[in-house]
């Protein structure tokens, strides 16, 4: 694979873990453990491969609905990674950013979010970027405001307001828009990821549950993407002259 075939960006939504557990007979908390082995591997392997951002969707603002128990369990394996695994990142040169709403998780996860992201900032590896209690309806109503704001203060003028501008609002800022979007588990939606960013990013599903989701299934992710021509509304013929 050349470089030109390999994503610059690549979003993934992790799903399947509870299913992973559920079928084993193991609790679904289980299943989250070992999915984060997974995400391991594959930021690993992201970096090797020279891929310059991975975005995880680790934990929705829908997935707060789910029982108390199962969500108290998530924060606190969140924490445990976020505290065993930042010097690891670190020390590959990894730069860590956590998206979303951070107001519901405990005040010591949020505290160590933030010392991840400043311990990381200045790295030029792989940037990781992790969503948390992260909607894309979420993410474009925050941006709009922040606009707004900017307008009410006489900083923007509504004529001012385009795709750039908002782009630059979003969460995802100062990242490339995504290339290749990889949805484990067997679903074939993006249940709100992403929502402004996926515009002309390559879809990739599979029944892989994400637990399982090794390098071998991510490079087959890889391979799709690479026989794909991207055109963004223009022809074939357009897009083979322009090369």
């Amino acid at each position: 694979m050349s470089d030109s075939q390999i994503p610059r960006h690549v979003a993934i939504i992790l799903d399947g873990n509870g299913r992973w557990a559920k079928k084993r007979f193991l609790p679904r908390i289980a299943g989250h453990k070992v999915g984060l082995d997974t995400v391991k591997r594959i930021v690993r392997f992201s970096g090797e491969l020279g891929i310059e951002a991975l975005t995880l969707f680790a934990f929705s603002s829908e997935n707060s609905r789910r029982p108390k128990e199962e969500v108290g369990m998530l924060f606190k394996l969140f924490l445990a990674a976020v505290k065993s695994e930042v010097q690891e990142l670190h020390r590959n040169n990894a730069r860590l950013r956590v998206i979303g709403d951070r107001s519901v998780f405990p005040t010591e996860l949020q505290l160590y979010m933030d010392e991840a992201e400043q311990l990381t900032k200045d790295n030029t590896g792989i940037r990781l970027t992790v969503a948390a209690n992260y909607g894309g309806r979420w993410d474009i109503s925050n941006a709009i405001q922040q606009i707004s704001q900017k307008i009410e203060n006489g900083e923007l003028s509504a004529s001012d307001v385009d795709e750039n501008l908002i782009s630059q609002h979003v969460s995802t800022q100062g990242l490339p828009e995504p290339d290749l979007f990889i949805r484990t588990g067997g679903e074939t939606r993006i249940s709100n990821f992403l929502l402004w960013q996926l515009a002309y990013t390559e879809m990739y599903f599979t029944d892989t549950l994400w637990p399982d989701f090794d390098e071998k299934q991510f490079q087959r992710a890889l391979d799709s993407f690479a026989k794909r021509e991207r055109r963004y509304g223009r022809t074939s013929e357009q897009v083979q002259k322009a090369r």
